[in-house]
């Protein structure tokens, strides 16, 4: 028979860890430049993620979205991770890992070059078929469907509130920075809550 005084008591035990996996699925499309997923895959792979990258067919011209990379998974877990990461590290290689993702694609795309409108046109108007943003990285959690928007704007202050970002408030996506509130919002839910 133990001794009960020297029995860990409840305090003593660590909890254990979570048992569902931490999966993210990074998506690109086929026509990507190869690797351009790649920062972000060894960024998720520190955090603790198990990665799977996938190739999407590509998209005809009238479907294309604004989007880079897309990462499904549970954002929670990662923000959790994010936030339990040590120090500046976690914000930092987020952040490079998205910059050099959003650098790669802006790389491959395309130049649209010297404009072939007619003259006397405005150089000011954008063409029809020019990209009216710039590409983003896509953090996508598959339960709620709830996404979270990383642009190339996004500073050190808005990677450090990303960390503490609450997500019970949130019930529609997508969630932005707003860089003159200095906070994460969803667009959806502040114009139905005024």
């Amino acid at each position: 028979m133990t001794d009960p005084a020297q029995s860990p008591r409840p305090a003593d035990v660590e909890p254990s860890p979570d048992p569902r996996p931490r999966t993210a699925d990074v998506f690109v499309e086929e026509s990507a430049p190869p690797g351009q997923e790649a920062p972000l895959v060894e960024e998720l792979g520190a955090l603790g993620f198990t990665v799977r990258a996938r190739a999407l067919p590509a998209r005809r011209p009238i479907e294309q979205l604004a989007w880079a990379v897309l990462v499904v998974l549970p954002l929670q877990a990662f923000l959790t991770a994010l936030g339990g990461k040590a120090g500046e590290d976690a914000h930092h290689g987020l952040r490079n890992a998205v910059r050099k993702v959003l650098r790669r694609a802006s790389e491959a795309e395309p130049s649209t070059g010297p404009s072939a409108e007619p003259a006397g046109e405005s150089e000011a108007e954008p063409r029809a078929d020019a990209p009216t943003t710039s590409p983003t990285v896509v953090l996508q959690d598959p339960a709620t469907g709830i996404q979270i928007i990383l642009g190339p704007h996004l500073d050190d202050t808005a990677y450090r509130a990303l960390r503490a970002l609450d997500l019970t408030g949130i019930t529609q996506g997508p969630v932005r920075y707003d860089t003159a509130e200095a906070r994460w919002l969803s667009d959806v839910d502040e114009a139905t809550s005024r």
